[in-house]
């Protein structure tokens, strides 16, 4: 049953006109100073979800993003500051990515935060698709060379598990070598290493994306315990059975048995309104910014070059034919309409997915206002998901 509940935060500053006819998103260019907003605009949303009872709060890791879309750098230096901040809260790595990194700084870096938070930050690792960011760190990414991308992100995965769980390691693999063989210290000939510190919250909980749900992937993650999330963040569309049955089943062939939804958080977008018209109606804009942004990096699937190229097109966009909120709406990922409406569709994906517990909600998507982002999450908080926490004191 869902008791467990978060929201997932790219990190866009206000970003003025937005919709299919505003500024196309290569044609932004925002000041260092309205780019730093992304801090007030952070915590203000972490001390709202801390004060009406979230869970924990995720938050993206980009680069470079002059744009206002993506703006925060290092989400384990921030969680560190949001920590002394609010009281209860925790806070998801939506993810780190790890390309972007030498394995063991990750982990170094992430255990220092979870003993300084005891134990408030949830560990979560991606691949990295923007090409601007990943490849100008020096790796590849998954839209330049997605083999040779998976390839550096499972072996580093690895050697963070091994820094995690083991008092002393070692690794050596095709791309990493630690530490190196026959190397001499301080008289005798190094080994293995041990991290200094260790996570205290052992063993970590880690996250991970499911995007195309490539059967590769989810063998990988089932067989080292990673958890899975479908939707939200760049991925908009809703959880399919297909993945979902597909989940369950590899996990089980790992060895853990589970009802359809067991270690997945499934994100949708809700927004609160008198009505699903209404509400349809005052996020659509917000639907259309997302897809601005996610679109031309394959987010949105079964768009053709010349709808690509009419979308960054203000002029051209409105009549470009491009997938709308309402089919999303139809589809489950965007849930629209009074409070009822919204409890009634996630009874109806917990009925359908009885292991799923974890959910992210709230209205983030591209372009939101920090008023609106606030309301919304509050509304929620309030009016939605107390039915949903007192199934948790029923069963226990």
């Amino acid at each position: 049953m869902i008791t467990n509940f978060g929201s997932l935060y790219a990190g866009h500053v206000d970003l003025d006109d937005i919709g299919l006819e505003a500024t196309a998103v290569n044609d932004r260019w925002f000041s260092d100073e309205h780019l730093n907003t992304i801090y007030d605009r952070a915590t203000a949303v972490a001390q709202l979800m801390d004060r009406v009872g979230y869970d924990s709060f995720w938050m993206a890791e980009h680069h470079f993003q002059r744009e206002g879309n993506e703006c925060i750098g290092n989400l384990l230096l921030l969680y560190l500051h949001l920590s002394h901040l609010t009281e209860n809260l925790k806070f998801g790595c939506g993810f780190n990515i790890t390309p972007m990194w030498h394995p063991l700084r990750l982990a170094e870096d992430f255990a220092t935060v979870d003993l300084l938070t005891k134990g408030r930050v949830i560990f979560g690792v991606g691949r990295g698709y923007h090409s601007r960011e990943v490849d100008t760190y020096g790796a590849p990414s998954t839209n330049t060379d997605s083999d040779a991308n998976r390839d550096l992100f499972e072996e580093q995965v690895e050697v963070i598990l091994k820094a995690f769980n083991n008092q002393s390691f070692s690794h050596h693999g095709k791309i990493y070598d630690l530490p190196p063989k026959g190397l001499p210290y301080r008289g005798y000939e190094l080994e293995e290493i041990t991290m200094v510190p260790r996570p205290v919250n052992r063993p970590v909980e880690c996250w991970q994306p499911i995007v195309s749900a490539g059967q590769r992937a989810m063998d990988f993650m089932c067989k080292h315990g990673i958890k899975g999330i479908i939707g939200g963040g760049a991925v908009t569309g809703g959880a399919s059975d297909e993945v979902v049955t597909r989940w369950r089943d590899t996990l089980a062939r790992y060895g853990k048995e589970t009802e359809l939804g067991g270690d997945l958080t499934i994100g949708v977008v809700t927004y609160i309104a008198d009505s699903q018209e209404q509400g349809i109606k005052e996020s659509k804009k917000y639907f259309e910014e997302d897809m601005k942004m996610f679109a031309p990096l394959g987010f949105f699937r079964g768009m053709t070059e010349q709808q690509l190229s009419d979308l960054a097109d203000p002029k051209k966009a409105p009549t470009a034919g491009l997938p709308t909120i309402e089919a999303a709406v139809e589809a489950g990922a965007w849930l629209c309409g009074p409070p009822e409406h919204i409890i009634e569709r996630l009874e109806e994906l917990q009925d359908k997915y009885p292991g799923l517990e974890h959910v992210h909600v709230g209205c983030t998507r591209m372009g939101t206002s920090l008023d609106v982002i606030l309301e919304q999450l509050e509304r929620f908080g309030t009016e939605v998901m107390p039915k949903f926490k007192a199934q948790k004191v029923e069963s226990a």
